[in-house]
């Protein structure tokens, strides 16, 4: 072996050496290939099976208008999502977070807003106490003792704001209602309430639809005492470290399957959106106003 030969030997084993012990790996996709999908995560709001199928569709509509891929799951809890944004690395890339999920993650520093839902042509909405035409109760004082289903303890209409509004009202849901029972589902609790499971109930405007079809009288069994103030829409956020080429082609990709038929149909299977319009953290400041007007922190809002 030649002088020459063997110093490129060497050279090849030093540089050999020197990528195993220092743990160097290959690059990794890039985030929106096949290999590495861009990861939506969406809150359950109703149905489980049919949000899936509705983010699926989404997420197949915007893959066509952007060439990005995307990979959708549906946590079994709000919480999942913002855990999902704010653990390191990001767990999701995008969110579709409710007003008080988001503003709580927002101030975690793990989500900003990009996209606020229409429905009805509002990009606001807002919840529902609903209880059984038969059950004696018209009022929210009526509600003591009594109880109260809800979908999630950070659901915004179906239980942040109503929560605020029976402390309005003199009525501590900790202490004065018999039970609080975590539903897991807007529909869920419409369907309970209507069972007589629930003595009452707190979702969004209107989520008795959701089951009429399997129970066609629920509009006349199932009635509303009280609607709250507006709340903002949920809608799509991104992780902060989501380049910003990234979340422009998602937006203007979403906003355009906004517009045709098809991309209707799914983001209304999915959340009953009507459509999406670009929205930023100040959206939310009144809603963030709201809380700070109730005297209560988020931090005191969670352990509710």
């Amino acid at each position: 072996m030649s002088r020459k030969t063997a110093w490129s030997v060497l050279v090849l084993v030093l540089v050999a050496a020197v990528l195993v012990f220092s743990g160097c790996k290959p690059a990794e996709p890039e985030l929106g290939s096949e290999e590495n999908p861009i990861v939506w995560a969406f809150v359950p709001s109703g149905e489980m099976e049919r949000v899936s199928a509705g983010a699926q569709q989404v997420a197949d509509l915007l893959h066509e208008q952007t060439g990005l891929y995307f990979k959708t799951f549906v946590a079994t809890e709000y919480a999942g999502v913002i855990e999902a944004m704010c653990s390191d690395p990001p767990e999701a890339h995008m969110g579709s977070l409710a007003t008080f999920s988001y503003v709580l993650a927002a101030d975690r520093g793990c989500a900003e807003a990009a996209l606020v839902a229409v429905r009805y042509g509002s990009p606001t909405y807002n919840g529902q106490i609903i209880v059984r035409a038969d059950s004696g109760i018209n009022s929210i004082e009526d509600l003591k003792g009594k109880t109260f289903c809800r979908p999630d303890p950070l659901s915004t209409s179906g239980w942040i704001i109503p929560m605020l509004t029976m402390r309005a009202a003199g009525l501590d849901p900790e202490t004065d209602l018999a039970e609080i029972v975590d539903a897991g589902a807007h529909d869920a609790v419409v369907a309970a309430v209507y069972n007589g499971d629930c003595d009452a109930g707190a979702t969004y405007v209107d989520a008795r639809a959701r089951i009429e079809d399997e129970h066609p009288d629920v509009m006349e069994k199932v009635v509303v005492i009280e609607v709250t103030a507006d709340i903002p829409n949920d809608g799509v956020q991104f992780v902060p470290s989501m380049p910003q080429e990234l979340r422009d082609k998602i937006v203007e990709g979403l906003l355009a399957i906004a517009d045709t038929d098809e991309g209707k149909e799914a983001l209304n299977i999915a959340y009953q959106w009507d459509g999406l319009v670009k929205a930023d953290d100040s959206f939310y400041d009144p809603f963030r106003q709201v809380l700070q007007a109730s005297g209560m922190s988020i931090e005191e809002l969670i352990q509710e």
